[in-house]
């Protein structure tokens, strides 16, 4: 299927099951803030961008560039929020293009360490997952999993992604190195798992 992106993405909220996804806001900075904090020791495990010390003044960097590369369309940050409780920071979701000629597309996600454990990262990673191929036009996505990040492993298993290789010592963290496994899913793959009993012809 030739689907036709349109671009750029409106800046508007998108709703999963139990959540709200909404581009950021100014605002978010400090609720973005206190959310890496709190979740520090598990992110930096496997996150470049999470080394500490971790200031406001870098999620307030992250919330000027997430705007800007929204308006840019290099990039689509979401805010992770509860309808109920729109100032706590859930965690985030991104989608962005690796070659718009081949349609070719990745996702990255995290979610706060006290809030692990309850789906939320496959449910949100889905979302994003419907706004490349549905509204990006991608044909494929890839998902980057730092190797020893079994959590993730598991969402990208559970979203029908297929491992596909491993990059070597592909991102610094700290001192280390770390090995990423990569990991494929195609758009009919895709529309196969969101509509699973309908039929093949």
């Amino acid at each position: 299927m030739n689907r036709r992106p349109r671009e750029p993405l409106p800046p508007a909220d998108r709703h999963s099951e139990r959540f709200v996804l909404r581009p950021f806001r100014r605002k978010d900075i400090d609720p973005l803030f206190k959310a890496v904090t709190v979740s520090l020791p598990e992110l930096a495990e496997f996150l470049p961008w999470a080394a500490t010390p971790y200031t406001r003044a870098r999620a307030a960097s992250f919330v000027r560039e997430s705007i800007q590369s929204w308006k840019e369309a290099r990039a689509y940050d979401f805010a992770v929020r509860r309808p109920h409780a729109p100032g706590r920071h859930i965690g985030n979701v991104s989608v962005w293009h690796l070659s718009r000629p081949s349609r070719s597309g990745e996702i990255g996600y995290w979610i706060r360490t006290d809030e692990t454990g309850l789906g939320i990262a496959t449910e949100v990673a889905r979302s994003a997952l419907r706004i490349g191929f549905g509204e990006l036009g991608m044909h494929r996505v890839v998902l980057r999993i730092a190797l020893g990040n079994v959590p993730s492993e598991r969402v990208a298993d559970k979203l029908g992604f297929v491992r596909e290789g491993v990059l070597r010592e592909e991102i610094k963290v700290g001192d280390r190195w770390l090995d990423h496994s990569v990991w494929g899913l195609l758009e009919h793959e895709f529309r196969r798992s969101e509509n699973p009993k309908r039929s093949i012809l």
